[in-house]
């Protein structure tokens, strides 16, 4: 129940300065600390932690910052999307409801896409009482790197071989784009969306499997990995490194049977032979033939993530 003797208010800014980024991720690493879920996707946090596009919202609290929301208002074919986080000690105040209201404000078109870590009755209920709908569900789904896993069987006419950054942006760019038409987020990537994720802590050439066909030497396919936990800069988890199926794509125009379960299986041989425990990764809940293959290979349904959406007015 909101406290009527509460005073909430919001600000607006393009662009963050470095004390107020320090502010975001003290109060993204307490929410991670109380909830047990990071309360922003790692395309949000990076588009702050760059400050080069987005919107962003403080949310006060009696004057206090207590709240956040990223806002990205660029995709006019799907309408903007917002994430945000309240300080645990300041929920049930209205901030969150502010927060959404005032990111309505700033869609040019009033359509709003709202993004909640973990499907919590919280999140749902907030959806609810300001008319969202549930649009998508996207599945968290992890295994464990003691299980056996299989040996990788490499497609005939297929040569597999690491990641070089001074070649290969463009082909992946074009694969990742031709493979996720549907999701935009991940297709849309730019050279420098690349770019941000090569300057990161995580980034290793040797976790990024290159699939190419032995005669033409085209990029048909490749298999990013990711290790995060403990100690990245940015990320706030508590929790010991994790491996992440992190980007997995296939030319849809040069299908190679298999090549999609032996790309995973080599990153998987790779993120054990880390000394890695846990692999995860995320897919939408609607992708049954990328969630059948993930299934084969031992991974099991662990959290999901929602989006909600309000259409225009």
């Amino acid at each position: 129940m909101t406290n009527s003797k509460s005073v909430v208010s919001t600000e607006v800014f393009e662009k963050l300065d470095s004390a107020d980024v320090a502010r975001v991720s003290q109060l993204l690493g307490e929410a991670t600390d109380f909830d047990g879920v990071r309360p922003l996707s790692e395309h949000a946090w990076l588009h702050l932690d760059s400050n080069e596009s987005g919107l962003h919202v403080l949310g006060f609290l009696n004057n206090e910052f207590s709240a956040y929301a990223h806002v990205d208002t660029t995709d006019l074919v799907e309408g903007t999307s917002a994430e945000l986080v309240v300080s645990p000690p300041a929920r049930s105040h209205g901030l969150g409801r502010a927060l959404v209201q005032r990111t309505l404000e700033l869609s040019p078109d009033g359509r709003l896409r709202l993004w909640a870590h973990s499907a919590t009755a919280e999140a749902q209920s907030l959806a609810d009482s300001l008319g969202f709908l549930l649009n998508r569900s996207l599945w968290e789904m992890r295994r464990s790197l003691f299980a056996p896993l299989p040996a990788a069987q490499i497609p005939r006419g297929v040569q597999i071989r690491t990641f070089d950054p001074l070649t290969d942006i463009p082909g992946v760019l074009a694969i990742n784009a031709r493979a996720f038409t549907d999701l935009h987020d991940q297709g849309s990537w730019t050279e420098r969306d690349i770019a941000v994720r090569l300057g990161e802590s995580w980034f290793r050439t040797d976790g990024f499997f290159i699939a190419v066909d032995s005669q033409t030497e085209e990029i048909i396919g490749f298999h990013w990995t990711k290790v995060h936990g403990s100690g990245q800069h940015g990320s706030d988890h508590s929790h010991e490194a994790i491996g992440e199926v992190y980007v997995l794509a296939v030319d849809p125009t040069h299908r190679v049977p298999g090549l999609g379960r032996a790309l995973t299986t080599l990153g998987l041989t790779y993120l054990r032979e880390l000394g890695l425990r846990q692999a995860m990764l995320y897919v939408d809940f609607s992708n049954e033939r990328a969630i059948s293959l993930y299934e084969s290979l031992g991974f099991v349904h662990w959290d999901t993530d929602v989006m909600f959406g309000r259409p225009r007015d």
